[in-house]
């Protein structure tokens, strides 16, 4: 089967899934999730979803309980939506990258606020400071 295929069928349940979830899921548990992207293998009978999920680590695996419980739910909604000879069977993911990108973010904007980390403006180019740009430097091979 062709990767084509496997990534709009991956594309189809994120949708799909997503859409479930911000109008017709009534989970109290599921809150402030975001569907970032699906995988799905090429025989087309599972699914990774990786999903965010802003709060404590706490509020994330509470959420994450609630999909797992939905899941079935989901996998209907699915079903009747795309016509596919299975039914893939839905595994959630919590995926921290987003969370990861903020704390950088975060200790960057501190670094600088204290002086410690020079923006691009403050940065002098190798052409205005008088040395070799990278692709310049000889080499004896």
């Amino acid at each position: 089967m062709s990767t084509r295929r496997t990534a709009k069928v991956a594309e189809a349940i994120r949708e799909v899934v997503s859409s479930t979830i911000l109008f017709e899921l009534r989970d109290p548990r599921v809150q402030h999730v975001t569907i970032l992207h699906v995988e799905v293998p090429s025989d087309l009978r599972t699914a990774k979803v990786y999903v965010s999920v802003m709060g404590t680590d706490s509020e994330q695996q509470l959420c994450l309980h609630g999909l797992n419980s939905s899941r079935g739910f989901l996998q209907r909604k699915i079903a009747d939506k795309l016509d596919l000879r299975y039914t893939p069977v839905l595994t959630f993911v919590l995926d921290d990258g987003i969370k990861k990108s903020i704390e950088a973010s975060r200790i960057l904007r501190e670094l600088a606020e204290q002086g410690e980390f020079a923006s691009d403006g403050d940065a002098a180019s190798p052409v205005e400071s008088g040395e070799p740009a990278v692709e310049d430097v000889e080499t004896d091979d």
